[in-house]
């Protein structure tokens, strides 16, 4: 077995023979690699998305992608979730309200995500340029407890302390201290996964803040101020839209966060001095 693979693999992962080449010397090993696998998402025995994501947390993920693309408004919306693995990938079978399940009908959006891009497919620019309602306001993000987050983050990932292959959304406390983390090889995944988590919880989404192992891209903001979550923060940069969004939904959006320093994005001018994040 290769040097730095545990002996027993985090869920989502697998063993792969591999041909190792370091400092000129070769060798065949073992290695852990993260699983990436089709996963229908079908409500009301009609399919709706195919995402590639890793087999793990499905509950979390089928949940969090309903609330985050406003296919339910709570939780409770979701009346069952059947997992059915198939020969090709895995099957989310869920059920939900019928007024809920004729106004997804409505929206006639049918669509293939990949790793890369959340918006794959969206039939019309409304689906995919969706406007969530402006945020309450969160409490403050303080630099210490950002970076407190931000040391805790690394020791949270098992699976991609196991494979370097996958991405994660956490969310930490006011004070900084990691309550909940999921991982996946999809940016959004992971954070359709943690939305799932925090409902599931049901924790107060004002008290803390989200920190993301990814770029800021729109549909992260998307996601995040659909559910109502006032404070993003990722360790990459924003994109000029999702700072538009950020702006126009009352997310306040950093980029480049790290142990040495970040960006605020948004809010932006006089009101980013108040947030002093």
């Amino acid at each position: 077995m290769a040097a730095g693979v545990p002996a027993v693999l985090p869920p989502g992962s697998v063993r792969r023979p591999v041909r190792r080449r370091r400092g000129g010397e070769r060798a065949e090993c073992m290695d852990a690699v993260a699983e990436e696998v089709p996963v229908a998402l079908v409500y009301n025995e009609r399919p709706h998305v195919v995402m590639m994501a890793t087999p793990c947390d499905l509950e979390d993920f089928a949940l969090g992608f309903s609330l985050s693309e406003a296919v339910v408004t709570t939780p409770r919306e979701l009346e069952a979730v059947e997992v059915q693995p198939r020969l090709e990938g895995i099957e989310l079978h869920l059920r939900v309200p019928a007024a809920r399940a004729e106004a997804l009908e409505a929206r006639r959006r049918n669509l293939t995500g990949r790793t890369s891009c959340g918006l794959c497919g969206a039939q019309a620019l409304e689906d995919a340029l969706r406007q969530p309602p402006p945020v309450a306001a969160g409490a403050r993000v303080a630099a210490p407890a950002l970076e407190r987050a931000l040391a805790e983050l690394a020791a949270r990932q098992p699976l991609n302390a196991a494979t370097g292959a996958t991405h994660a959304a956490a969310w930490a406390q006011a004070d900084g201290a990691v309550a909940l983390l999921r991982e996946d090889v999809g940016r959004h995944n992971a954070l359709d996964k943690l939305i799932g988590a925090l409902a599931r919880a049901d924790l107060d989404v004002r008290e803390g803040f989200l920190v993301v192992t990814s770029r800021a891209s729109y549909e992260m903001v998307q996601k995040a101020a659909t559910f109502g979550i006032a404070r993003l923060a990722a360790i990459s940069a924003p994109t000029a839209l999702a700072i538009q969004l950020a702006e126009s939904t009352g997310v306040t959006l950093i980029g480049f966060a790290r142990p040495e320093g970040h960006v605020v994005y948004a809010p932006s001018g006089a009101r980013a001095a108040a947030e002093d994040a």
